[in-house]
C-alpha cells in the first residue's frame, strides 16, 4: 500500500509540474536587418513591418517572440516612374473603421522629394484582399515629410510627422494635424517640437556637406497612459550613435493642435547602452502583450559604434514599465543573446 501511494504521489507531482505552461523565451534581435519596426495586435495576431526601400511586407504571428518564422508577403509593389517609386520609409499598419491603413512616406529617387502616402485594404487579413492607393497624404504646405503615424484622441483622428519648414534640409521638426478622414489631412499643420536641446543636435556631416550640421526630431510616436499622452520620438541623426528617443507629453483634455498644449524632457528617455552593445536606439513603436498586461518598445538599432543608417540596423523589443508619476520608464537597451521572457499570452 505504501508504495502504491509513493507512485501515486510521485504521478501526482510529475504531472502538476508537466501541466505548467512552459515561458517562451527570445533574444534580440528579432531578425538580422530591419529599420523603422511598427507592429499592431489585432483579432490574436501581431502585424508587424520594417522599411524595406523599394516595398511594403508584413508578417503575421501569434506571438513577437516567433517573428523571425511568421507569416510573411509583400503585400505592395509601388508603379515605376511615379513620385513615390523609391526609398519607401517608415511604413506604419493602421486598423480604422474596420478597413487596413498602410501610411508611408516615399519619393522619386530625390530625397528633397519626400512626402507621405496612404493604402487602403477592406479584407479582414491585411496580408489577404487588395491594397488600393489612396493618394498622396499633405496639408496645404506640401512641404517634404517622412515618418507618418496617426492615433485617434477623444473621437478624432491626428497625424503626427517628421518634416521641414521650408524647402532645404537643415532641420526635422514634428508637425501635428488633424484628419478628416484616414486619407485626408482636414487642418492646417502645426509644429509641436524641434531639436532645441545639445543631445538633439548631433549630426555633423562633415564640413562639404551643405549644411554641415542637420538637427533632427523624427519617428513620432503616440504612447497612451491614464488621461496622458506621450509622444515618443527619435532626436539626432541616425547615422549617429548619438541617435536616441526623447518625450512629449500632454494630457488628452487638452488641445493637441496647440503648441503650448506639449511639454518636452529634457533629457533622453533612451539612448546607446556601449556596455551592452547598443548603438542608436531609435525609431520605435509600442504594442501590449496579447493578455493586454504587459507594455512592450519595440525599435531598431545597431550592433556596433559606427554603423551608421544602413542595413545592420536591426528590430529588438523589450518590456517597460511605468514610473509613480504615470510616465514611461524604459529602461537601457538590452544586451544581444540575453534570454527574456517572450510577451505573455
Amino acid at each position: 500500500m505504501k508504495r502504491l501511494l509513493n507512485v501515486f504521489l510521485t504521478v501526482f507531482i510529475f504531472s502538476s509540474v508537466s501541466a505548467q505552461p512552459v515561458k517562451r523565451q527570445f533574444t534580440n534581435p528579432l531578425l538580422p536587418s530591419g529599420a523603422d519596426p511598427w507592429v499592431i495586435y489585432h483579432n490574436g495576431y501581431y502585424y508587424y513591418t520594417n522599411s524595406m526601400g523599394d516595398r511594403l511586407i508584413l508578417y503575421k504571428t501569434k506571438n513577437m517572440a516567433n517573428l523571425k518564422s511568421g507569416e510573411n508577403k509583400t503585400v505592395w509593389m509601388p508603379p515605376p516612374n511615379t513620385m513615390y517609386s523609391k526609398e519607401l520609409w517608415a511604413p506604419e499598419l493602421h486598423f480604422i473603421n474596420n478597413k487596413w491603413y498602410m501610411y508611408f512616406a516615399a519619393d522619386d529617387g530625390d530625397n528633397n522629394h519626400h512626402r507621405l502616402y496612404v493604402l487602403e485594404n477592406a479584407s479582414a487579413d491585411p496580408l489577404e484582399g487588395t491594397w488600393t492607393f489612396k493618394g498622396k497624404l499633405s496639408d496645404d504646405t506640401n512641404k517634404w515629410a517622412i515618418d507618418v503615424s496617426m492615433f485617434e484622441n477623444k473621437g478624432k483622428l491626428y497625424v503626427i510627422w517628421a518634416g521641414w519648414e521650408g524647402d532645404q534640409n537643415g532641420e526635422q521638426d514634428i508637425y501635428i494635424a488633424q484628419l478628416k478622414n484616414p486619407w485626408t489631412i482636414g487642418s492646417k499643420r502645426v509644429k509641436i517640437s524641434s531639436p532645441t536641446y545639445d543631445w538633439e543636435k548631433y549630426g555633423d556631416l562633415g564640413e562639404k556637406s551643405n549644411p554641415p550640421h542637420v538637427n533632427v526630431n523624427e519617428g513620432p510616436e503616440i504612447l497612451k497612459h491614464g488621461n496622458k499622452l506621450f509622444l515618443i520620438y527619435s532626436a539626432s541623426g541616425c547615422w549617429t550613435d548619438y541617435y536616441a528617443l526623447g518625450m512629449l507629453c500632454t494630457s488628452a483634455d487638452k488641445d493637441l493642435l496647440d503648441p503650448a498644449s506639449w511639454t518636452k524632457s529634457e533629457t533622453p528617455v533612451f539612448k546607446q547602452s556601449p556596455e551592452n552593445g547598443v548603438y542608436a536606439p531609435g525609431h520605435n513603436s509600442f504594442f501590449k502583450s496579447a493578455d493586454g498586461k504587459e507594455d512592450w518598445i519595440l525599435y531598431h538599432a545597431n550592433s556596433a559604434p559606427g554603423q551608421g543608417c544602413g542595413k545592420q540596423r536591426s528590430p529588438r523589443m523589450q518590456q517597460f514599465t511605468w514610473d509613480k508619476d504615470g510616465s514611461p520608464n524604459f529602461g537601457i537597451p538590452v544586451k544581444e543573446g540575453i534570454a527574456l521572457d517572450a510577451p505573455s499570452e
